[in-house]
């Protein structure tokens, strides 16, 4: 006896695991306009088959409710299951033949339309890049139902055990990202000519000896404590000012080889801790099982507000007497941030967030397909406001890397930003995905812009390879350490010439914010490039585009 309900306990299992995956493959599977529509599909597990009739999982798709020959899988077939049949990703037929001609040359491409073809016993790659690509030009998109019924036979057999085995490949948002990242990649190699300077790289250590200290500042009115490294040398005290703004459940040294650069060159650096959204803070509310304090969402004013506040107490150092006198140009601010950080530095320079958008969102769209930045931004849908503004007139640049944007910033408030945006975004990064939180916001920013694309790069490839945290150990791949020194390097020389742009030696430094700088550390493992606007015919793949696009 118990042996038999050990079994029937791994037989649910099985079926839950399967049906979810089958559903998650579907969404992303094929359509051909046929002369027979599909009336069943049967999951096949080993010598295991289960027939189910489509227009059974229709009905409770529609309504919820399952029908009388549906009950036997009321364990399965749960509300996000019907989320899951439903769930559709629609790509504007424009692109249709530029998506699939990606998907056919990428790597990562080439291997998911294999495990498809193993999914779907009796399919070849070309009959999938064939049904795939006519299922791209239907107006309605792709969906798990909408698969199973144009599939040009009575009945869908589907392999459950190869479907479990790419389950967790099939982010909708990171294959776009992927494929538009390798258009972008190959787009600059070809067109790339620029000479570089031979006598100097920016990417190499400066000449000055940089030192370092620990300040707290108390904000009695907010109740926060907090931390602040300070990085400088002797250099020009005319330099811009940089603030690092670290990521969800990091700490101030996650980017502290690139504090010690930029500081090598004269630039007094702060790299800033925040005590609401830092390790410390994410570590005792997971430890008191609290997730509703994992990130607050009076987080998103506070993180802003730290910066204003810490640039308030670094400009009374200016004035007494000591090693920091004179080292904190304080009214003229490059912020520099990581993740949640680089939504703080885009709010800081004026970019503002509209919250009945992203309430919108939260509340009609985010499902169990969205990445992790989908949710972790619908934190601050339950503020009271409308609208935010915590622009800080003194920053006068950012560089945001991996940003969380997503909704938080409508398209009007993001053109209102005329001020200098780097924004750097990784093609494998499932954590904030490229095309969502940072190529689609690159195209609405309305002032001088740079796009640095890491083909390959993750969420936490630009982390510093001594830097650990509690959220350095992940459930997605990241590429970190010596697998990423060529993007770190180029992100040391990049930030420094975009900086140095609000200096008298702009001209100096300007070849080195070029397609060919970015080019000059490509590995056969790394591709990177650098764009100042998207060109003509990447466009129609950005989302919010009036004429064509990609929507999901």
């Amino acid at each position: 006896m118990q042996f038999q309900l050990g079994k029937q306990r791994r037989y649910k299992s099985w079926k839950h695991s399967l049906l979810c995956t089958l559903t998650l493959a579907l969404s992303w599977g094929t359509a051909i306009p046929a002369t027979f529509a599909a009336e069943t599909v049967t999951i096949r597990l080993g010598p295991f088959q289960q027939s189910v009739a489509i227009a059974d999982l229709e009905k409770f798709a529609k309504t919820g409710n399952l029908p009388d020959n549906l009950q036997i899988f009321s364990a399965i077939l749960t509300p996000q299951i019907r989320e899951l049949l439903t769930k559709r990703l629609e790509i504007n037929p424009a692109v249709a033949d530029k998506f699939v001609e990606e998907l056919k040359q990428n790597p990562a491409g080439k291997q998911f339309i294999s495990s498809l073809s193993a999914i779907i016993p009796g399919s070849s790659v070309e009959s999938l890049q064939a049904t795939l690509n006519l299922t791209l030009r239907q107006v309605n998109g792709l969906s798990a139902l909408g698969f199973l019924r144009a599939y040009p036979q009575q009945n869908v057999t589907v392999d459950a055990s190869q479907a479990v085995s790419i389950a967790l490949e099939l982010n909708p948002n990171y294959w776009q990202s992927q494929l538009f990242g390798a258009v972008l990649s190959r787009q600059e190699t070809a067109k790339n000519s620029t000479l570089l300077p031979t006598h100097f790289n920016p990417a190499t250590p400066g000449k000055q000896t940089v030192q370092q200290q620990t300040l707290t500042f108390q904000d009695r009115q907010r109740n926060r404590s907090i931390p602040v490294d300070i990085y400088w040398s002797h250099g020009n005290a005319q330099n811009p000012m940089v603030v690092i703004s670290h990521g969800f459940g990091a700490n101030r040294q996650f980017l502290r080889y690139l504090a010690h650069h930029l500081a090598s060159y004269g630039i007094t650096v702060a790299a800033i801790e925040h005590p609401g959204s830092n390790v410390t803070a994410i570590s005792r509310a997971s430890n008191q099982a609290n997730l509703k304090r994992l990130l607050p969402a009076t987080e998103f004013i506070d993180r802003p507000k730290d910066i204003s506040f810490a640039l308030n107490e670094l400009a009374k150092f200016n004035n007494q007497p000591g090693q920091l006198q004179g080292k904190f140009n304080t009214n003229q601010v490059t912020v520099i941030g990581h993740s949640l950080g680089g939504y703080t530095a885009l709010a800081l320079l004026g970019a503002e967030v509209d919250l009945q958008q992203l309430r919108q969102f939260c509340n009609n769209s985010l499902g169990i397909g969205q990445a992790a930045g989908d949710w972790l931004q619908c934190a601050a849908a339950s503020l009271p406001e409308q609208k935010l503004q915590l622009q800080d007139e003194r920053v006068k640049s950012a560089i945001a890397l991996n940003p969380v944007i997503g909704n938080l910033f409508d398209q009007k408030g993001l053109s209102r930003v005329k001020k200098p945006v780097l924004i750097l975004t990784g093609t494998e990064d499932p954590i904030t995905p490229a095309l969502k939180h940072q190529i689609t916001p690159f195209s609405q920013l309305g002032g001088e812009k740079y796009l640095l694309s890491a083909v390959g790069g993750t969420h936490l490839s630009i982390s510093d390879p001594t830097y650990q945290s509690s959220n350095t150990t992940t459930i997605v791949k990241e590429r970190r350490g010596e697998q990423t020194k060529a993007l770190r390097q180029l992100l040391q020389g990049v930030s420094l010439a975009f900086i140095k742009q609000q200096t008298p030696e702009a001209k100096t430094y300007k070849p080195f914010l070029t397609p060919a700088y970015a080019q000059s550390f490509s590995t056969s493992d790394l591709t990177l490039s650098l764009v100042s606007e998207l060109p003509a015919n990447l466009k129609p793949w950005v989302k919010g585009d009036r004429e064509s696009g990609i929507r999901n």
